[in-house]
């Protein structure tokens, strides 16, 4: 087993904290040296007291999920032969309410988007590449390996596609 570590840091600024018009912008700190500004959304607690400019954690979990996606599907390519030259995923998160009224992440979306190396030429066709049921099947096996898609209980979709 491994263990991964993150630090959360807040500092309060002076505001009236038990009045709740406290900052929620607060730091995350990796153990690589990167540290993240993060807040909460903009969405959940108004400007103010929220930053739109940090990082939110529901937008962090729709990035680890996409990112773990992501390198599972280029492991998976890799060792199918295909040589991925680019790989971008717009993802998106839904939040609503779960069974019992409580706020949570319903679902992600994945929608990568991915090019093959050497770009194709004016003469390349697409039978030249591999199917768009072979690109699915590959991004399910993806998913299947996913450690963060096993650990999450919302339904995460995956909507893959060739550039143009």
């Amino acid at each position: 087993m491994s263990q991964h570590h993150a630090t959360v840091q807040w500092q309060h600024d002076g505001s009236p904290f038990t009045q709740r018009r406290y900052s929620r912008r607060h730091l995350w700190q990796f153990d690589g040296g990167l540290s993240v500004p993060a807040s909460s959304s903009p969405s959940v607690v108004p400007l103010p007291l929220s930053d739109p400019s940090a990082v939110d954690p529901e937008e962090a979990f729709v990035a680890a999920l996409a990112s773990c996606h992501m390198l599972w599907f280029l492991d998976l390519a890799s060792r199918a032969g295909w040589s991925v030259a680019h790989y971008e995923d717009q993802a998106s998160g839904t939040m609503g309410p779960d069974e019992q009224g409580r706020t949570v992440v319903r679902e992600v979306l994945l929608r990568p988007v991915l090019r093959l190396s050497p770009p194709p030429s004016a003469a390349t066709t697409p039978a030249q590449r591999p199917s768009q049921a072979e690109l699915e099947a590959l991004h399910h096996q993806a998913h299947e390996a996913c450690f963060l898609a096993h650990s999450v209980r919302c339904t995460i979709r995956c909507e893959p596609r060739w550039a143009d």
